[in-house]
């Protein structure tokens, strides 16, 4: 990865983990004060705690991805490390999923009208869990590359025995 590549990750990864800290900040001081009453139209409450939550897999998603930019960076991606990163990153993309389930589930009944936007809503969920796949994907190939790797040092050190 260029230098500029990874400013730029990171950069948003700032600019994401502080927005998020920021919205939860308000939103703990709505849900605590009570400064914003609900009208019984929709639990609003649900969906905060439900929101706090998925920010939270959000900033847990941005903190590993910065911890595996700085493994690339080092050169130390394709170790037995790296696998606690993409395992956290792979559960917090499901655990957004469920919340989006949940959110969905939550807004079902005030769809009864329009059960269009619930079956959208469940698309996006099943969207979401098809990026934790495509990272699982992307784990098993990581794995590959961490054997080819071990693989690889176990010749070299085999071939400097021979010279």
């Amino acid at each position: 990865m260029g230098k500029l590549t990874v400013g730029a990750l990171r950069a948003v990864l700032v600019v994401v983990l502080a927005g998020t800290v920021c919205v939860q900040a308000l939103m703990v001081w709505a849900l605590v004060s009570g400064s914003d009453p609900e009208d019984g139209s929709l639990p609003l409450t649900s969906f905060r705690v439900i929101a706090l939550l998925g920010m939270v897999s959000v900033q847990v998603a941005g903190v590993c991805v910065w911890r595996l930019v700085t493994m690339v960076r080092r050169g130390t991606v394709f170790s037995h490390a790296a696998f606690r990163y993409v395992d956290a990153v792979i559960g917090a993309i499901v655990a957004v999923a469920l919340l989006w389930f949940a959110v969905t589930a939550l807004n079902a009944p005030g769809q009864r009208e329009d059960p269009g936007v619930t079956v959208i809503m469940g698309g996006i969920a099943v969207a979401i869990l098809g990026v934790a796949l495509i990272v699982l994907v992307l784990r098993m190939l990581l794995a590959q590359a961490v054997a080819r790797d071990v693989e690889a040092s176990k010749m070299q050190a085999e071939l400097d025995e021979v010279v």
